[in-house]
């Protein structure tokens, strides 16, 4: 049977023919032989006809998301569906064959390709397309692409490290318009999502949320083209950063609140302070690494480190005052103590240098008072040695009165600083802690 090459190929037949072997079916979809026609000729009978090119994707895993490059790679299932009016038969004519695989080299394949996609050079070879297409009967295509994808991504990470990031991977023809390819899906994205759920194998820190399919028409020069946006929701697993960052930069913000009960006298609370506000610094380090330096907004990880280091910096200008006010007072009072100290020596040089009995007072002379034989240099030392022992006991005296004593206006000072110091930074703790959690987490959940 002969037909209108302006309709169809000239050899593809609708007769029945006999035989049960592959080669038959081939023969009679003119398939045996290389066809060029069906490679790049659209596969409609009438021009005007728009082909449908149904396509569904998969998520196989989320491998990777660089926030500083601001890329996700991902690995992906891509089914593509179409109909090519050439090539049907009934089944029944070829003993029940109802499914045909030919090389994909033979037939047109719609040219599709992703926007967000970028080509790392670790990922050439990573396209895993397969090299047959499967038939239908009723002259539906499909092609099944395995494909380890590096798409960009514009992240928002101002509630890092409980952020969720929409990413779109778009599906859109390179060359043909809307009116000659239609791009849409075989199942909903409800489907989609969940059997993505369900075979996803690797997820790493990242958790798939949901799987949104838009299909919209973009105008480029007064020219329709159809695109079909998989907008992907994902989530991050936020457990190793409160590990690394959150806990451990809320622990030191506690034990720099609990120094204030460090007894300053010792000179231990300012090296501890200062040994605390060190340890943020590191912290902060770490979370350089994590962030990139473009963000437009600080994220609030960042406010969160930002205002630990300041408290506990205000914090050691605080302990440091506080050191020189004691350290003053110590000076004043020990020279106040040095002035008694030489006064009392001054007094018992003047009692041991008085003049010796026997010398007239008010015109009258002391009788002269007797002392036991012995001998004057014997006497000397021993009076010697008792006002030393005098002296020593005073001045432990006068030790023991001192710490006894109220302290110096510059202690009683240093005091009352501590103490509202104490009471602000107290303040500013719990309503820092309580601001944080209502801003990060309410809006983490509502994301």
């Amino acid at each position: 049977m002969s037909h209108d090459p302006d309709t169809q190929p000239a050899a593809i037949s609708s007769s029945q023919t006999p035989g049960c072997s592959y080669l038959t079916l081939l023969t009679h979809l003119n398939l045996s032989t290389t066809n060029n026609v069906l490679a790049i000729m659209r596969p409609v009978k009438n021009w005007t006809t728009s082909t449908l090119v149904q396509m569904d994707m998969f998520l196989f895993g989320i491998l990777e998301v660089d926030e500083k490059s601001q890329t996700v790679k991902s690995h992906i299932w891509i089914q593509m569906r179409w109909t090519n009016e050439f090539l049907t038969w009934n089944s029944s004519d070829f003993c029940g064959i109802d499914e045909l695989a030919v090389p994909r080299s033979l037939l047109w394949i719609p040219d599709v390709g992703i926007q967000e996609e970028c080509v790392h050079a670790s990922d050439v070879g990573s396209s895993q397309s397969s090299h047959l297409v499967r038939l239908l009967p009723n002259g539906l295509v499909r092609l099944n692409t395995r494909q380890l994808l590096t798409s960009t991504c514009q992240l928002n990470l101002f509630l890092f490290p409980f952020d969720k990031q929409i990413c779109n991977i778009t599906f859109s023809p390179m060359n043909s318009e809307d009116k000659t390819l239609t791009l849409g899906t075989f199942n909903n994205d409800s489907l989609l999502c969940t059997v993505s759920e369900l075979i996803m194998i690797t997820q790493g820190e990242w958790q798939l949320v949901n799987m949104e399919v838009i299909k919209i028409i973009k105008f480029k020069d007064g020219t329709a083209y159809s695109s079909l946006v998989y907008r992907v929701t994902i989530s991050r697993k936020p457990m190793l950063y409160v590990i690394i960052l959150i806990v451990p930069l809320f622990f030191l913000l506690l034990l720099d609140l609990a120094s204030f009960f460090i007894n300053e006298a010792r000179g231990e609370k300012l090296s501890f302070k200062v040994t605390v506000l060190l340890s943020i610094s590191v912290l902060l380090l770490i979370l350089q690494d994590m962030l990139p330096s473009t963000e437009d907004t600080m994220p609030l990880i960042a406010i969160y480190c930002i205002a630990n280091f300041t408290l506990v910096g205000v914090s050691v200008l605080e302990a440091m005052l506080i050191t020189f006010l004691i350290d003053l007072d110590c000076v004043c009072c020990k020279k106040t103590q040095n002035s008694g100290d030489a006064h009392v020596d001054i007094q018992m040089e003047t009692s041991h240098h008085k003049e010796p009995d026997g010398v007239e007072e008010n015109g009258e002379v002391k009788p002269e008072k007797r002392y036991l034989p012995l001998d004057l240099s014997s006497e000397r030392d021993l009076l010697k040695l008792i006002l030393e022992e005098v002296k020593a006991a005073k001045q432990e005296a006068g030790r023991q009165d001192k710490v006894k004593t109220k302290p110096g206006k510059y202690r009683k000072l240093a005091e009352l600083i501590d103490s509202v110091f104490f009471v602000l930074y107290l303040i500013t703790f719990v309503i820092f802690l309580v601001s944080m959690c209502e801003v990060w987490v309410p809006k983490s959940e509502a994301d």
